[in-house]
């Protein structure tokens, strides 16, 4: 096959690019520019989106002797993921760029570009298995549960998941390295990149109050309805928050106050005890089915709101092109905005069945 392997400069891609050669498959690789004035993103090779990285990606694609070219897709991703990011915060929600760099970039973009060019495949280093079932791509976990990133790939449709190839997905990341060491990588031991690449020195807060401005609002404590104090906008918070919410004075029983709601129309951010936090209903929006069949009833499964824990038993159905999911076990700081992720129980929880936006919890 003709395999376009996206190259971050990180290890991961480099050895998912790796395999690709070693099973005979005819490689490009290329990594992806993701801003016009690349100064403005994070600087150090943290294997995501820095000068460095390309720089890095360069190296490893020239070691395995492979082509490798650089696209600007600076455009693409201002648009779709970083004003996503902003005009989400803006509305009170809580969304997930990297989610949306998958789903709109690597394979809404990246892989249309390539199949226009006549690739079969884009290969990356996500953490994540496909199965196939009568001819049907299924997502799967990876075999490593601290690194698996299948919650982000699972708004992704049967047919981009059919062009693509996850070469980790039976690895641990402790083996990649270990391989990316032994066939030589310079980029062995390079950190993981965990921070928002566009938010350069990791002030969400700041980059949020330089893009929005302020739209003063009121701190309300939950219970009593009396005002705790005054915030700059609402996209300073997010739901389950506990730390920076600027009250002084101590709550009556002496017990910390977390972000329970935001109210984007009148700026109130509603604040109070922690077992107020407990959701046990979601109802999500704009559902995807990466298996490309949607739920018919409903579904004793697993869901799950967040890339890393966060899960909890669960009965979901289909309502009107919403699912609607009941929660065995409750669950805390789930916040409209994030995705939920449903797995099917009885494959070990690690069929993907379907994702969704969060938009309202009870």
């Amino acid at each position: 096959m003709r395999v376009l392997a996206a190259m971050s400069g990180g290890v991961d891609s480099a050895v998912a690019a790796a395999r690709a050669v070693e099973a005979g498959h005819d490689v490009t690789g290329v990594h992806l520019a993701l801003s016009a004035k690349p100064g403005t993103l994070r600087t150090g090779a943290r294997g995501c989106c820095t000068v460095e990285d390309a720089h890095d990606a360069r190296r490893a694609a020239d070691l395995m002797g492979i082509p490798f070219y650089v696209w600007d897709f600076a455009e693409r991703f201002t648009e779709d993921v970083v004003e996503d990011f902003v005009a989400e915060y803006a509305a009170g929600r809580t969304p997930n760029p990297c989610l949306r760099c998958n789903e709109r970039i690597k394979f809404e973009a990246l892989l249309d570009k390539a199949i226009a060019l006549g690739f079969d495949a884009v290969c990356t280093g996500h953490y994540a298995r496909l199965s196939a079932v009568d001819g049907v791509v299924e997502l799967r976990r990876s075999a490593d549960d601290g690194k698996d990133q299948s919650y982000v790939l699972a708004s992704l449709t049967r047919e981009q998941l059919s062009h693509a190839m996850f070469p980790l997905g039976d690895s641990t990341k402790a083996a990649v390295r270990a391989e990316a060491a032994t066939r030589g990588l310079a980029v062995a031991e390079k950190p993981d990149s965990h921070d928002i690449c566009f938010i350069p020195d990791g002030d969400t807060q700041k980059f949020l109050g330089n893009r929005l401005g302020q739209s003063p609002g009121l701190l309300i404590d939950d219970a009593t309805g009396a005002v705790l104090g005054r915030h700059a906008g609402v996209h300073e918070f997010t739901i389950g928050q506990r730390k920076g919410l600027g009250i002084d004075a101590p709550a009556p029983d002496g017990r910390p106050r977390y972000v329970l709601s935001l109210e984007p129309v009148s700026g109130n951010v509603r604040v109070g005890a922690a077992e107020k936090l407990a959701v046990t209903t979601i109802t999500a929006t704009r559902p995807s089915w990466p298996s490309g069949t949607p739920l018919t009833g409903p579904i004793e499964c697993v869901a799950q709101v967040r890339a890393h824990g966060g899960t909890a038993p669960a009965v979901a159905e289909l309502v009107d092109n919403h699912l609607q999911i009941h929660l065995r076990t409750p669950l805390t700081g789930v916040a409209p905005g994030q995705a939920v992720a449903l797995y099917h129980p009885d494959t070990n929880g690690d069929l993907v069945l379907a994702s969704a936006t969060i938009n309202t919890t009870a």
